[in-house]
């Protein structure tokens, strides 16, 4: 589900060298919002079918939008609302096949279908999450979650 061409590989191997080249573009800068920055661009240059990726950060007892790729956001989601919401409420990993079914889904844009969130902890707090969104349903599977998962754990050593 990656749109190199030029790398020949399984997705779990794709996977792995994004995640190679996620720690090459951040280990050795401090600043947070310049590695988030640079995370959801090298998210959305290589996965496909996605139409927003970026992260929502936890501020004064909700998820302040962040660095992204994609459509204006919203802005500000309380605990428990939405799936990114849902996410830092139950400190879980959301991947949903369809965002309609989803009860209190909270639809920025229209277009999207799926959607998978990444709950972010830092010593044990939620410092925020990974968002991405599909306009196709059942865009993420498994390796999908487990890979981006991965992704987020080597991000949280540099944020």
């Amino acid at each position: 589900m990656f749109q190199t061409t030029s790398y020949k590989g399984t997705k779990n191997e794709k996977y792995d060298l994004v995640i190679k080249q996620l720690k090459a573009l951040i280990e050795d800068e401090p600043d947070q919002i310049a590695n988030l920055s640079n995370a959801s661009s090298l998210l959305n240059q290589f996965l496909d079918d996605v139409n927003w990726v970026g992260f929502y950060l936890w501020k004064e007892s909700q998820l302040v939008l962040g660095p992204f790729q994609g459509l204006p956001a919203c802005v500000r989601i309380p605990s428990g609302k939405g799936v990114c919401g849902t996410a830092v409420a139950e400190k879980k990993v959301q991947r949903i096949e369809d965002v309609h079914a989803f009860p209190g889904h909270i639809a920025c844009d229209a277009a999207s279908q799926s959607e998978i969130v990444v709950p972010i902890v830092k010593d044990d707090e939620i410092f925020g999450v990974l968002d991405i969104d599909s306009p196709s349903k059942g865009r993420f599977d498994e390796v999908d979650e487990e890979k981006l998962v991965e992704f987020v754990q080597t991000l949280q050593e540099y944020i």
